[in-house]
């Protein structure tokens, strides 16, 4: 599995510089690895980004919800379909980790 996002991914063309200087500073292959091993401790259950938030709590939200985009992207993770309340009360997604068939086969196949 590789994790982490190339800086230039993380903004647009036309954002300010100080947005291009501080996406080089994001480490978001160590951010991608710990929100991937969140999702991944709710197993087959699957969990909600609130869920996911709360064992970061000392992490600013887009931190850790902007990797939800680039798990899914590179196929780590997948949005069962289902959904569940949050504290907010709005329905959020359930997300989980693809069982190991799927994963080893797109890791086969990326190879």
């Amino acid at each position: 599995m590789r994790f982490g996002t190339d800086p230039k991914h993380l903004v647009r063309p036309d954002d300010p510089d100080t947005s291009h200087e501080a996406a080089e500073y994001v480490d978001t292959t160590r951010l991608e690895q710990m929100v991937y091993e969140a999702i991944k401790s709710f197993g087959e259950r699957g969990c909600i980004s609130d869920e996911v938030r709360a064992k970061f709590s000392g992490y600013p939200y887009s931190s850790i919800t902007a990797r939800y985009r680039a798990l899914l992207d590179k196929g780590y993770i997948e949005d069962t379909g289902q959904r569940r309340q949050g504290k907010s009360g709005r329905n959020q997604r359930v997300m989980r980790i693809l069982n190991a068939d799927k994963l080893h086969g797109l890791l086969a196949k990326n190879n």
